[in-house]
């Protein structure tokens, strides 16, 4: 099995491209349904984050005020960093069990959307391919303030604070451009989906898999069988 890594900027449409990987009956990952299982209430990441932070990041029902909290850690360097500090450890942890999860259940590779997986580059190690989705920029900007109600000036200071698109696209083994409607995204996403299904990597990977298992196994008599030769 291999991990392919899907990223973008905010509202570019990542999203809509892993549900389309969805459509096809790819497993995916995707990393903002792990992190807000990470801070479900009682959890030890909600509760690190609530004695940092207090009660103010917390709704009524006492889940986290994901809004609320990015306007407070934004323009905070410091908070930032204790956020992230609780936060993608955690969320890393649970996004490589459920890998591991797919691998024994067979996958031959499943999609990962990662959306700072080139900020960060803490996920990068695992990825044999990425797909960076794209738009174009006053999309962006509309989508943005439209789907967290934000004013131009703050999507434009959310935006700037990621690595800028045409970078992420020069580091990418496939760039699929999220600017049409719906359909010319799903083909885009289709045709990439039957490159993936012709690599060979995955038998690579199940083979060297496969030969480190057999060393162990080896490995592991030989010791077995000296121990018994000695105690004879």
């Amino acid at each position: 099995m291999f991990i392919v890594g899907l990223t973008g900027g905010l509202a570019t449409g990542k999203s809509t491209v892993l549900s389309i990987f969805r459509e096809n009956g790819i497993a995916v990952i995707d990393a903002d349904e792990v992190a807000r299982k990470v801070l479900e209430p009682g959890t030890k990441a909600w509760k690190e984050l609530r004695d940092f932070f207090g009660d103010e990041v917390l709704g009524h029902d006492g889940k986290v005020n994901r809004i609320r909290l990015g306007e407070i850690v934004f323009d905070n360097i410091e908070k930032r960093k204790k956020l992230n500090a609780i936060t993608h450890p955690r969320i890393q942890s649970a996004m490589m069990k459920m890998a591991m999860s797919y691998f024994f259940s067979g996958h031959r590779y499943i999609v990962m959307e990662v959306p700072l997986l080139f900020e960060t580059g803490k996920m990068l190690t695992f990825m044999h391919k990425i797909i960076t989705v794209v738009c174009e920029d006053y999309q962006q900007l509309e989508r943005l303030c439209k789907r967290n109600d934000f004013s131009e000036i703050v999507a434009k200071k959310r935006i700037n604070c990621q690595m800028p698109l045409e970078d992420k696209v020069a580091k990418s083994h496939f760039v699929i451009d999220n600017s049409g409607n719906v359909d010319n995204t799903r083909h885009q996403t289709e045709c990439i989906i039957k490159v993936l299904r012709r690599s060979k990597f995955t038998w690579y990977f199940r083979a060297i898999l496969f030969i480190t298992f057999l060393s162990v196994v080896f490995g592991v008599s030989h010791m077995v069988s000296n121990v018994i030769n000695d105690a004879s």
